[in-house]
């Protein structure tokens, strides 16, 4: 089953991750889900969107804006879904658990925060 996002949530999405970013806050998946009102399979179509992202993100050697999405959870780490995505795209090796993720986490993180991403992106 191929999930798609539509162009305007797309822009949405990337709209909140840039107001995250320049803010230097995370975003709960719930979060974002409620605020672009995706549609049923709101949380699969919201996870294949960040990991498209990584990809761009990875591809053109920049820190994975889909970083700043976290669980709800007491953890304020994002599902393990993103640590395999990262480490599919070279970025991340190891558990998606502990405290090796969560260290790449806050340093990726911090990356984020700190880089400048085109608007055309």
């Amino acid at each position: 089953m191929s999930l798609r996002i539509t162009r305007q949530s797309w822009q949405a999405l990337l709209t909140e991750l840039e107001s995250a970013r320049k803010s230097r806050h995370l975003l709960t998946y719930r979060a974002l889900i409620e605020r672009l009102a995706l549609p049923t399979p709101a949380m699969q179509t919201l996870v294949t969107a960040l990991e498209y992202l990584a990809a761009l993100d990875a591809k053109a050697d920049r820190p994975l804006r889909s970083a700043l999405v976290i669980s709800q959870g007491v953890s304020r780490m994002p599902r393990s879904g993103f640590f395999e995505c990262a480490s599919r795209l070279n970025r991340f090796c190891g558990p998606s658990d502990g405290q090796a993720a969560a260290s790449w986490h806050a340093a990726e993180v911090a990356r984020v925060f700190e880089f400048n991403y085109p608007e055309d992106v």
